[in-house]
This record gives structure tokens, sequence and C-alpha cells, in this order.
């Protein structure tokens, strides 16, 4: 074989193998590419040091968003929360609207995987500003579309979640 017809038969091999996606070359995506996407929540529970345990009903609401850049947002609570008497907020009592965001959890800020492997992320703005400018770290258990969360949810209270999503379709 000459070189001009070696050179060639590298060059579409080389060609052929960019074309294919990258797991089909052996190219396993990260961990951390593999949970930016939106999950939605199936079940989770949160227990406090003492070991009592505030689980969010047996149909919780919720989802999880990652973004490739590091950004995350969660929100979930209860289905079966008790209504507010108006849809303005300003129009309901400080009590009434207090009792409802009891069973409602929001925050936002940034997010990143650790070197062992468990998913830190840093509060920037919550529901519950006591939560602002914490770092929680939770382990990860990946299979398939299904995500499992469990660790601390505040490392000052010693409150632990355990938490399950599936990646949204």
């Amino acid at each position: 074989m000459n070189r001009r017809c070696i050179l060639s038969i590298s060059a579409m091999t080389v060609f052929g193998l960019a074309s294919v996606p990258g797991s089909a070359v052996g190219q396993e995506k990260s961990l951390k590419d593999q949970l930016v996407g939106s999950w939605i929540l199936v079940s989770t529970e949160t227990t406090s040091q003492s070991g009592k345990r505030y689980p969010y009903g047996t149909d919780p609401r919720g989802i999880l968003i990652l973004d490739a850049i590091g950004r995350y947002a969660v929100v979930q609570g209860r289905v079966d929360r008790p209504k507010l008497k108006s849809a303005v907020r300003r129009d309901v009592t400080k009590e009434e609207f207090g009792a409802a965001a009891m069973d409602f959890a929001a925050n936002f800020g940034t997010w990143a995987v650790t070197v062992d492997k468990a998913l830190a992320r840093r509060v920037e703005g919550a529901l519950n500003p006591n939560l602002e400018g914490i770092i929680t770290k939770a382990s990860i258990g990946l299979v398939g579309d299904t995500l499992r969360l469990s660790g601390e949810l505040n490392p000052v209270t010693g409150e632990r979640i355990d938490a399950v999503y599936r990646r949204a379709k």
C-alpha cells in the first residue's frame, strides 16, 4: 500500500469516528454532564437531627434544574397544602401565608460535583432566608433516568434529605 492510500484511509477513519456520537466511541459523559437537565420529584423526606421525619406527602410535586454552567433551582411542596383565601399574596394574612409556606421549599444557587462524587450546592436565595449562604452536600445515586440525592440539607441544623427524582422528558 502506498502512503497516499494509507493517508486516505486514515483520514476517512478519523472523519467517520468524529461523526459517531461520543458514547459509541467509548467516550462516556462525566457525572456532571449526566446530571445536567430537569428532574421531576418522585419522593422526598427531610429528617431532623433528633430523627423527626418531615415528608412532603405521598405525592410531592417539585423540580430540580441543574444547568451546564453550574446554576441550579429547586422547588418542591405538598400537593395537599391548604388553599389561601385569595390568589393575591398581599390579600392574605402573614399567618395564613406562613402556614402554606411550611410545606413548600424553594432555593437556587450554584452546584458542582465533588471529587467524592457528591452534589454540592451553594444556596444563594431561598424561601427560608436562613439557608442562604450555606453549602449542602448530598451523595448521588444515578441509575438510568432515576436520581437519588441523600445527605445534608442544612449543615448548621443537621437536617438531612433523601430525595428521588426522574429525568424530565
